[in-house]
């Protein structure tokens, strides 16, 4: 059986140690929280002190950053950045290639289209077909 983990080493010289998940086979850092009915597909990467609830659904190529959360039953899909200490609520969507600032929070239910961009910050709420609400 071949190894069920990877060493990076960062810009800064840290080496990370990150594992395979069950689920998917995407990386998961030592400190991240990933339950395991969670998908992390392949080429996805969560970070250290990241949280993914039940049932939850991350790309393939997405990145989950330190200390983000992406809630139950919620999909981020391929090549998103969720940034450090975004929250993804419940059921919420974030689509391909869409960037969420650190900080930023996403409503449950949300739908946020593909390559779109939530600044840092930014809290979010929309209507069924995706339109950004006013807060």
């Amino acid at each position: 059986m071949g190894k069920n983990y990877i060493d990076i080493e960062d810009d800064r010289g840290d080496v990370l140690r990150y594992r395979k998940h069950a689920n998917g086979r995407g990386f998961i850092a030592h400190g991240a929280k990933v339950h395991p009915q969670a998908v992390v597909e392949a080429g996805a990467y969560v970070e250290p002190g990241a949280k993914i609830g039940a049932h939850a659904f991350i790309g393939r190529g997405a990145w989950i950053e330190p200390n983000a959360a992406v809630g139950v039953g919620s999909r981020v899909e391929a090549h998103a950045r969720i940034g450090e200490g975004a929250v993804i609520a419940d059921g919420a969507h974030v689509g391909v290639r869409t960037d969420v600032g650190a900080g930023a929070r996403i409503a449950r239910g949300a739908r946020i289209g593909d390559d779109e961009t939530v600044p840092a910050g930014a809290a979010i709420a929309t209507d069924r077909r995706g339109l950004w609400l006013a807060a």
